[in-house]
């Protein structure tokens, strides 16, 4: 059997059992007697048991009321907490969100961008996946983020997707390479004489620029995981690169030159995904409002 005990009767129970008078506990409940009385009886009819003993001169617990008493008080409290704690929530002083990005944003873009949030949020708790494309997106898929920045265009019914923004490709080259002396704009078919240092083939970069030169091929030197090591190979002398301009702050480095790649078709677009059958938590909601109004525009970063 289902039992409704409502929180206003529970509070009219306390008041009574503290006060043991009817006309003091009504006025601070803020109700008239005969509405006060009405709580107590309907709690009394919910659980089955008279739970106080009335006289004209004192009102006391009986021994199923003494009984009641202090499951009631934990009741309330624990009702007080969760109030207190869905406001939090909605007040975004606390709660949690869990996004998922490619690492190039989530190493040079978003970090300023969250501590501004945690200065304006201190009590909300934020989990960074920086993982590729596919990881982005199937994080959100299992609901482990609340939204994503992908570079994969989902056509799925249970993601929503948008495009957040868009940068162009850079040749890295050492400083005194050949290329960084040019006056001329660099196409994808200038880099055909030189060693290209690249990304790994399961990365989004390295599918734009297959995707890019096809049927046209470089001649590769290595593929490696990591931008940074990229870099460093890059100034050794190994080869040159071809990265993304929201990359870039990976080389800057004063041995280093990068110079823009004058190629239409190489342009890369970075996607919002979160789910389309369920609206962001507060917490969720302010973050992705903080990354929406910030998103970087199409980088086009003088030579250097």
């Amino acid at each position: 059997m289902q039992i409704n005990l409502g929180l206003r009767e529970l509070h009219a129970f306390l008041v009574l059992a503290e006060q043991r008078s009817f006309t003091r506990a009504a006025a601070l409940c803020h109700l008239s007697q005969p509405a006060f009385s009405a709580l107590v009886r309907a709690l009394e009819h919910t659980v089955g048991a008279r739970l106080f003993d009335r006289t004209t001169r004192s009102v006391e617990l009986t021994a199923e009321g003494r009984v009641l008493l202090e499951p009631a008080r934990r009741l309330l409290r624990d009702a007080d907490a969760m109030l207190a704690d869905v406001r939090d929530h909605a007040a975004r002083r606390r709660g949690r969100v869990a996004i998922a990005l490619l690492p190039s944003l989530a190493a040079g873009w978003l970090p300023p961008l969250l501590a501004r949030f945690h200065r304006a949020h201190p009590g909300i708790e934020i989990d960074v996946a920086d993982v590729l494309s596919d990881a982005c997106i199937e994080r959100v898929r299992s609901g482990s983020a609340d939204f994503a920045l992908a570079s994969t265009r989902t056509a799925t019914p249970e993601l929503h997707t948008e495009e957040f923004c868009c940068d162009g490709f850079h040749v890295v080259c050492p400083r005194h390479h050949l290329l960084a002396a040019r006056r001329t704009r660099i196409e994808l078919k200038d880099l055909a004489p030189y060693p290209i240092v690249h990304l790994a083939r399961s990365s989004s970069v390295r599918q734009y620029v297959e995707a890019a030169l096809y049927p046209m091929q470089l001649h590769t030197m290595m593929e490696l995981e990591q931008l940074s090591t990229v870099a460093g190979m890059v100034r050794a002398g190994l080869g040159i690169t071809i990265v993304p301009s929201l990359t870039l702050f990976h080389f800057a480095d004063a041995a280093l030159a990068t110079r823009p790649l004058h190629t239409p078709a190489l342009v890369r677009h970075v996607y919002m995904v979160r789910r389309a059958d369920r609206p962001l938590s507060s917490a969720a909601s302010g973050l992705h409002e903080m990354l929406m109004a910030s998103r970087p525009r199409a980088v086009q970063r003088r030579a250097s």
